[in-house]
């Protein structure tokens, strides 16, 4: 079945920024018919901005992951206009940085809602229509954090663990009906996620206190040294037209490195790479403190 635009539609969701944003505007200037999904259109107006001095179109829509109603709406609405949806990025997601027993309920919560639930919410959706269909393709935007556990961020790191065992087990299912799944595993990139993520409660008492404190200081020097989102947005672009059964897919150096150390590792040398990587030796093999009553 294909578009009444006869152009591949592909919908991108968590747009207003970063990576969503870069995406929206690579997959337009590809040539496909980009629906920009985001949970405030208000913040579309940026992104239609340079669109427009491109000369390329992108079509902000209305979706909020964490909404089942939301989601079902606004993909009914696609597919009633369009007749097919070829490529679906499920990219929207937060994160919340700090020690696991500083993080609120809410908090965790909220990471998973956005990050988990929000992707289950969206496949399910578009699912149907793509067997209808029998074609289509999924990108799951995971992360380093995705087979990495760094220590601060656990409740982010369960959020993409989730995501790719879901992803490693649904494509088996749907494959039958020529639909493809990947999984993209960047480092760090510059998005509004990175740079506004919380940096945990940084008190001057607790028995996190310094480690948090500390945790601010090395996410602030990630987000100064992080790589352009737009090298993750031409990929995802060359990973939708690609012939290769790749299933998963670690975007930059950084990522590759460590993904190539830590599955030649055994579980010491694992730990190893994962302390370094999240400057923790200091924590980790430091004077052992009293647990407080």
């Amino acid at each position: 079945m294909t578009s009444a635009s006869s152009k591949r539609v592909t919908l991108i969701t968590g747009c207003s920024s970063g990576i969503g944003r870069a995406s929206a505007l690579a997959f337009a200037e590809a040539g496909d018919r980009v629906y920009a999904s985001m949970r405030d259109l208000s913040k579309a107006e940026s992104l239609l901005e340079e669109a427009q001095q491109r000369n390329i179109a992108v079509i902000p829509v209305e979706l909020d992951v964490t909404s089942s109603d939301s989601v079902e709406y606004a993909i009914n609405q696609i597919i009633a206009k369009e007749g097919a949806l070829n490529i679906v990025v499920n990219n929207a997601g937060i994160q919340r940085a700090g020690a696991f027993e500083t993080l609120s309920d809410v908090q965790v919560r909220d990471v998973m809602e956005t990050n988990f639930f929000g992707v289950l919410n969206v496949t399910r959706s578009v699912l149907p229509h793509m067997r209808k269909q029998s074609a289509g393709r999924i990108l799951m935007m995971s992360s380093l954090s995705g087979w990495a556990g760094l220590a601060g961020d656990s409740i982010y790191a369960a959020s993409k663990f989730a995501v790719e065992g879901f992803t490693e087990a649904l494509r088996l299912e749907v494959a039958r009906w020529g639909i493809e799944l990947a999984l993209i595993e960047p480092a760090g990139y510059k998005t509004d996620l990175m740079a506004s993520r919380n940096r945990a409660d940084a008190s001057e008492s607790g028995p996190y206190a310094e480690f948090n404190a500390q945790l601010g200081e090395t996410l602030s020097n990630d987000a100064a040294n992080a790589g352009d989102a737009d090298e993750v947005a031409q990929l995802l672009v060359t990973i939708s037209r690609s012939t290769s059964d790749q299933f998963r897919w670690p975007v930059g150096r950084v990522a590759e490195t460590i993904q190539s150390t830590l599955f030649a590792a055994d579980d010491g040398q694992r730990d190893k790479v994962l302390r370094s990587a999240a400057d923790i030796d200091w924590w980790v093999i430091g004077e052992r403190v009293k647990p407080s009553n």
